[in-house]
């Protein structure tokens, strides 16, 4: 598989409480990472794309997935999330469907679209009375992360 070319690297410093900067290294060696620069990094790519989800009117693509927890003897329940998910097929790439005992399923829904969209089709899909639980994880596409 062919490497991309190094992207020039800048330096800078910063300041941290002792404790903190204990902390820190602690978590890179719990990580794995050979160093902090590298955990500084990844930290920052995450909080860049928690940002750009959030930003108003944000209509960058995004991937992610939408994790349901519902009992699927609650009447007409199973019929709501299939209507939300016909609906909104373009965005929905794959999913999963687990029996986890007699009563409760977990579903996770991978999806893809304007990260605004996938909020929509998330908050509706949570929403759904009869869901006990449910969670959207967003994540970027990988386009314009380096």
């Amino acid at each position: 598989m062919p490497r991309r070319p190094a992207q020039p690297v800048s330096r800078f410093s910063i300041s941290l409480p002792q404790t903190l900067l204990s902390d820190l290294e602690t978590m890179a060696r719990q990580k794995g990472y050979d160093n902090r620069s590298l955990l500084i990094a990844d930290m920052i790519r995450d909080w860049l794309v928690e940002h750009r989800q959030l930003a108003p009117g944000n209509t960058q693509e995004m991937a992610g997935t939408i994790t349901l927890v519902y009992d699927h003897h609650k009447p007409h329940l199973q019929e709501v999330l299939t209507g939300i998910q016909h609906d909104h097929h373009e965005a929905i790439i794959s999913t999963l469907h687990v029996h986890m005992d007699h009563h409760n399923c977990l579903e996770v829904l991978v999806v893809r679209g304007p990260a605004g969209r996938i909020r929509r089709i998330a908050d509706a899909l949570i929403g759904a009375k009869g869901v006990k639980h449910g969670k959207l994880t967003i994540t970027t596409t990988g386009k314009d992360m380096s």
